[in-house]
């Protein structure tokens, strides 16, 4: 099943994808976070919820997508309360990153670098047996659930930043019951969007690279996730492909078992807070920005990963600072 979210009638409204053109109208308030409160509450799945919600309205998809009415798939209705994080270094990559990772077999450990043994890691052992627990991932924090930006609407770089380089991944999308219990509601295409050049200055400077706006959707796959997921990844320029490369993801091409990923991030109390909701980016292996690509307000990026249904198109636009370095004092 694959659900969208978006606004008729100017209210937020859930609907099921029937096909490339026509999407079902689902009945229900606060859009797939309420309906997934109710199946937690229920006791029962997100997929019997939705089918006996269904109504007999029917909406055009293509002019949901002209009239940019599109939203995230899931939103929590206080944003503050949606916390957007991702994990790094989690793909297994190129057939020449894996041969690179053999290479250093035999080289001192004092000579790899944090994230070569980070990386190694996460071969050696990401995907443990049921019951035991890996490595954990490098993780970073984006923001809460104002960072989030719509399919198709621009992606915001703001004049500080010095690159505005696209990441394309497989998003988890979690509502935290009232016990505490993490529950996955789905997944979905996402641009995760990163400052690479200020990354690569110094890689402590990881976290101010990641506070930066981010794009999941359109569409919310809820169900038993393929192992082999085959994309592609492109940017477009005044109507002309600038870039464009294939990429994978999914557990066959990762290093670490979403499981475990998992279980890394929600072992922390303070984030299995009751009603939250959580957006998680589970990492890539293709960059423009290694390919040295400047990205141009006014270029798209497209993200298509066909097995969770329509690309996720965003187009870069830019946003002002607010003129002051400093706090000021009360």
């Amino acid at each position: 099943m694959r659900l969208i979210q978006c606004l008729n009638d100017d209210r937020l409204t859930v609907a099921r994808v029937v096909s490339d053109t026509e999407v079902q109208v689902v009945e229900g308030d606060e859009g797939v976070y309420g309906l997934a409160r109710r199946a937690i509450a229920e006791g029962t799945s997100l997929t019997a919820v939705v089918e006996a919600a269904l109504t007999e309205t029917r909406l055009d998809y293509a002019q949901l997508v002209e009239e940019r009415r599109l939203l995230p798939p899931m939103t929590h209705p206080d944003p503050a309360h949606c916390l957007v994080t991702g994990t790094g270094l989690t793909h297994l990559g190129s057939a020449d990153t894996r041969s690179a990772m053999h290479a250093t077999d035999k080289i001192d450990e004092s000579e790899l670098t944090d994230s070569m043994r980070m990386f190694r890691m996460g071969v050696e052992a990401g995907k443990p047996k049921a019951g035991e627990v890996g490595p954990q991932p490098e993780w970073f924090y984006k923001g809460d659930g104002d960072c989030v930006v719509a399919p198709e609407t621009e992606i915001p770089s703001p004049t500080f930043a010095q690159d505005a380089g696209e990441e394309p991944e497989l998003a988890g999308l979690y509502v935290i019951g009232g016990d505490g219990t993490p529950w996955r509601v789905g997944y979905a295409i996402g641009n995760e969007f990163s400052d690479h050049v200020t990354e690569r200055f110094n890689y402590l400077w990881l976290a101010h690279s990641k506070l930066r706006a981010c794009s999941f959707g359109p569409e919310l796959f809820v169900g038993e996730l393929p192992a082999n997921l085959e994309g592609t990844s492109r940017i477009v320029r005044d109507g002309r492909t600038l870039w464009e490369k294939p990429f994978l993801t999914g557990e066959a091409n990762m290093a670490h078992s979403l499981a475990n990923l998992e279980h890394h991030h929600f072992k922390y109390r303070n984030f299995r807070r009751p009603g939250d909701v959580h957006v998680h980016f589970f990492g890539t292996a293709t960059l423009s920005f290694a390919d040295k690509i400047v990205v141009e307000p006014g270029d798209r990026y497209e993200i298509d990963l066909p097995a969770l249904g329509r690309p996720l198109r965003n187009p870069l636009g830019s946003e002002s600072d607010f003129g002051y370095s400093a706090a000021t004092a009360l």
